[in-house]
């Protein structure tokens, strides 16, 4: 059933936009990775899943499994819920239990839609689930104009695999500091993906230094 939806679901999507990807060779076979990407709109998880192989996980906010029918589906792409701004421990177990079965998960780090296009001040809960589940991070950068419309051109940029264990050891408990350097690596990376490599890097939080 999982592969018969994405299946649907991505011909629809290559229908309805004028696809094109970046950076495909950086997407890693045979491993399940986390992919960090910026957040433009509900769309994300197809667009960012178009090239990549394997079963995904990907956290989408509670709101969304209102809808019967539209929770039947993004839960058939693997989706699971999460109340935002709860500090819920047990997504982040969830999260690291679908990497280690094999899925591969997709996070926006950003934590809600960007009306700009810019990549705004992200968080490390990917940096966390990347060093308990010892998984590398795949920051992605989703590229369009104003809107998403009919035929609009978009692009999907996957960047270079980073692997958290240059920053936390994995028998070791990571600490706030080691995942805000994470974290600031990963938002720097999707930055630069969206914006151009012409950005000033991303500062360390003062609070965690």
């Amino acid at each position: 059933m999982y592969y018969i939806v994405k299946f649907l679901v991505l011909v629809y999507f290559r229908i309805m936009y004028n696809l094109h990807f970046e950076g495909k060779d950086n997407i890693p076979r045979g491993e399940a990775v986390i992919y960090a990407s910026n957040h433009r709109t509900n769309a994300d998880p197809p667009l960012v899943g178009c090239n990549a192989v394997g079963k995904f996980a990907f956290m989408a906010k509670e709101e969304l499994f209102k809808n019967k029918l539209f929770a039947w589906l993004i839960s058939s792409l693997g989706a699971f819920p999460v109340a935002r701004g709860k500090g819920d421990m047990g997504v982040i177990d969830t999260a690291v239990e679908r990497l280690q079965s094999g899925r591969s998960l997709m996070i926006f780090p950003e934590g809600t839609r960007s009306k700009t296009g810019k990549v705004s001040k992200g968080h490390a809960g990917a940096a966390l689930i990347a060093a308990k589940a010892d998984k590398r991070i795949v920051p992605v950068g989703i590229v369009f104009g104003e809107k998403l419309k009919f035929r609009t051109r978009v692009t999907v940029k996957y960047g270079e695999p980073i692997d958290p264990k240059e920053y936390v050891e994995p028998a070791d408990e990571p600490n706030p500091r080691q995942l805000v350097k994470l974290k600031n690596r990963y938002m720097e990376e999707i930055k630069k993906l969206v914006e151009g490599d012409e950005v000033q890097d991303i500062k360390e939080d003062k609070d965690n230094a």
